[in-house]
């Protein structure tokens, strides 16, 4: 079952900065609105701190707040490097890679289907071993 978002009918706003100070160094993750049909999750990622290669059925977007990133798709052979205040997608069925770029960490604020998560059964999709 998924837990609700830091957002709902009695909250309606965040600060960024605020869960960033109550979360503190990354990597974290906040669910901050969960409803039936969309989520947004703001996720604060380190330099060196690996993710894995997957896909989703449904796209999905982000919003990048801080820091520098690297995104790989398996349908683009170059890496598209996007920096605060850009706006990342990706389409669905097919599979991306992120990686934080520099000595800082970044935050990306996701936003994707309810219920929907990683998916690594097609060839290049690869789970990070934890």
């Amino acid at each position: 079952m998924m837990r609700p978002g830091l957002l709902d009918l009695n909250t309606l706003t965040a600060r960024l900065a605020e869960i960033k100070e109550r979360k503190g160094p990354p990597p974290w993750v906040e669910r901050v609105v969960v409803t039936d049909q969309f989520t947004v999750t703001a996720i604060c990622q380190a330099p060196g701190h690996p993710n894995d290669h997957h896909y989703h059925i449904y796209d999905e977007a982000w919003i990048i707040a801080e820091g520098e990133l690297s995104w790989q798709y398996e349908h683009s052979p170059e890496p598209h490097v996007v920096r605060a205040g850009d706006i990342v997608f990706a389409p669905k069925n097919h599979w991306h890679h992120i990686e934080v770029l520099g000595d800082r960490p970044a935050i990306r604020v996701a936003v994707s289907v309810t219920g929907e998560f990683h998916r690594y059964d097609r060839p290049g999709c690869k789970p990070v071993s934890r």
